[in-house]
């Protein structure tokens, strides 16, 4: 963002910068992967506990977090170097929203604010936080796809009307 006020550009307005949608897209499958750590440990044979405890919350948090910086880089890269839109724009702030809904929605005990305060109870992942974390990953996929360049996209391009249709009007 700080090299749309200087007009530096990284690439020329017609290429897309392959190495950071590379880059990006790894990030997020890497963050994925770290994200199914968490959620299902099972799966790497990595279980040792009967309930989502502290650990496995954090870890799912680690996790969703590369997947919003990896799919930020991906999706900024598909601009071309041009200035996003007000939308895009308005993506990202919904990304960083939702990731900051499911901190406080995952780490909910952790914070006092939960049905299972620390001092009196083990925290675990509750059935409402889950709920929680749900609601925020879908405002993080409504914002990253806020973040697509539609108006570049021809089938998304507003056409001028014609001559014959103005006179008309």
């Amino acid at each position: 963002m700080a090299n749309r006020k200087n007009g530096n550009k990284q690439t020329s307005p017609g290429k897309f910068p392959l190495r950071r949608i590379q880059l990006g897209l790894i990030i997020a499958v890497g963050g994925f992967l770290v994200f199914m750590v968490g959620a299902r440990p099972e799966l790497f044979l990595l279980d040792r506990s009967p309930v989502v405890g502290f650990i496995q919350i954090a870890v799912m948090l680690v996790g969703l977090a590369f997947i919003c910086i990896g799919g930020y880089l991906s999706l900024t890269g598909l601009w071309k170097g041009n200035q996003p839109s007000i939308a895009a724009e308005l993506g990202v702030r919904l990304v960083s929203t939702g990731y900051v809904i499911a901190i406080f929605c995952g780490l909910a005990d952790i914070f006092g604010l939960g049905s299972h305060p620390t001092p009196e109870f083990i925290p675990y992942f509750g059935e409402w936080q889950a709920r929680g974390v749900q609601i925020a990953e879908g405002f993080i996929a409504i914002g990253m796809l806020m973040m697509l360049p539609y108006s570049k996209n021809p089938l998304f391009r507003t056409q001028k009307p014609s001559t014959k249709s103005a006179e008309k009007n």
